[in-house]
């Protein structure tokens, strides 16, 4: 989800809630300590050099339970964010805190923001050996197909 359409979203929305995928909520009390844009420059595996940019939100839960992030004051700070420190509309990660800081995609329900999980890829794959995926076969076209190649039980061939 792009900056833009989290901030179309909020003045819509009578509360912030979020939730990981799994379902399990973020405490309501939560607080957005921080709201940037973070650059990556890098190589990958194949050699090709990317540049990727990203709006960081970082969520913290403190223990003032009565605290509550209307939408107003979020997109106060966005606002405020992006007339500081110039940031573009790219895509928001959050950061939140379970065992370690975790890094999150964004999507919305219509309630909630949904803090999805990411996953690694490697972005070289045509060149970095990967094999394609191999076609899987049930065992008995395999069979038929290699009758005269295909090893037996007892024949000795492996």
């Amino acid at each position: 989800m792009k900056l833009s359409q989290v901030k179309a979203l909020l003045p819509g929305l009578e509360q912030v809630l979020f939730k990981l995928e799994n379902g399990t909520q973020v405490p309501e009390h939560f607080h957005v300590t921080e709201i940037g844009e973070i650059t990556k420059h890098f190589i990958d595996c194949g050699g090709t050099i990317r540049k990727e940019k990203n709006i960081n939100f970082q969520l913290w839960n403190a223990n003032d339970t009565d605290h509550r992030l209307i939408p107003a004051k979020l997109l106060n700070i966005i606002e405020l964010s992006e007339s500081q420190l110039g940031i573009e509309d790219a895509e928001v990660e959050v950061e939140y805190q379970s065992s370690t800081i975790g890094k999150y995609d964004l999507a919305f329900d219509g309630k909630y923001f949904i803090l999805q999980n990411k996953t690694t890829a490697c972005l070289a794959e045509d060149k970095c050996g990967i094999p394609s995926e191999k076609l899987k076969l049930p065992m008995i076209e395999l069979t038929q197909s290699n009758n005269a190649t295909s090893c037996t039980p007892g024949s000795s061939c492996c």
